[in-house]
């Protein structure tokens, strides 16, 4: 029966630590997502008090700074047959798409 009651206060215990820890790195998480960066700040290790310039997160910077204007990722639709003549020729393109026998993958 002890044993029992040792157990249910482990339990809980480590419960409320792990929801507790949870809270924690939402609040921390909150926070660090209205932080604004610079990349000028970042590299020198200084911030500027005076400006109040918002810069976009650095995956949408290129390497020189500059904030990239193009969509990062541009998807469009396509046919399945458009889609199987791609994948074909990357595929004849690669280096180890021997041929079987001399034969096409079409024939086999």
């Amino acid at each position: 029966m002890i044993l029992h009651f040792i157990y249910i206060v482990a339990f809980t215990v480590l419960s409320v630590l792990a929801i507790a820890n949870m809270f924690r790195n939402l609040m921390t998480l909150g926070m660090e997502s209205q932080r604004s960066y610079s990349p000028a700040n970042a590299m020198y290790g200084r911030s500027n008090g005076n400006a109040k310039r918002t810069v976009p997160h650095p995956e949408l910077l290129d390497e020189f700074g500059n904030v990239v204007n193009e969509p990062l990722l541009v998807m469009r639709s396509i046919t399945v047959e458009d889609a199987r003549e791609q994948l074909d020729a990357l595929y004849e393109a690669s280096p180890g798409s021997s041929s079987v026998n001399g034969e096409s993958r079409e024939e086999l």
